[in-house]
């Protein structure tokens, strides 16, 4: 296949799978966002890898963006950006643990936990999810693939119809885009 082919075809399969995504389940993200902002509410999000850009970005883009002359702001942390944290955590006891151990300082009963994961089997996730859920707090995954155990542990899931790792994180990207421009464009108006 030459390289225009790849890219009409990749372009309309990616096209496909955004349109799959469920504007009711956004809406109820954006619902439990905004709940959050205004109880005052903690909003932390994770992943790994790919996923992990995701709740990195959705972190500045809610942060910055959605908080910017508004009161009350949004109180968002990504659990992805604290590498020393991270890494000693890793090193010490377990990769398995990153989030967690985070939850463990900062999560108290009433938070907002966002996990994303393609795959919804990444053991970090599912841990924090599963500590989050025990201890009061509210829990959505955004997952892909067959949703994996994060489909069976989050309270919430929205979940990407695709097999296609790309198409995934394009649709996670998307979902991210629409709470947070929501905020953006839509307030005071």
């Amino acid at each position: 296949m030459d390289i225009k082919s790849y890219v009409a075809a990749y372009k309309q399969t990616s096209l496909d799978v955004l349109k799959t995504v469920s504007e009711n389940l956004v809406a109820e993200l954006a619902i439990r966002l905004e709940t959050a902002r205004k109880n005052e509410r903690q909003i932390f999000v994770c992943g790994n890898g790919g996923s992990a850009a995701s709740a990195s970005h959705l972190a500045n883009d809610l942060g910055k963006g959605a908080s910017h002359g508004r009161s009350p702001r949004f109180r968002v942390l990504s659990l992805t950006d604290n590498i020393p944290w991270i890494s000693a955590v890793a090193n010490d006891y377990d990769y398995d643990r990153i989030f967690v151990e985070q939850l463990r300082n900062l999560g108290r009963s009433g938070d907002l936990l966002l996990a994303f994961s393609g795959s919804g089997n990444s053991p970090n996730v599912i841990n924090a999810v599963r500590w989050a859920n025990r201890n009061g707090i509210d829990t959505v995954g955004i997952t892909g693939r067959s949703g994996g155990e994060l489909s069976q542990c989050a309270r919430r899931v929205i979940h990407v119809d695709s097999s296609h790792m790309g198409h995934i994180e394009e649709a996670h990207f998307l979902i991210l885009h629409l709470v947070s421009y929501y905020f953006m464009e839509t307030e005071g108006q």
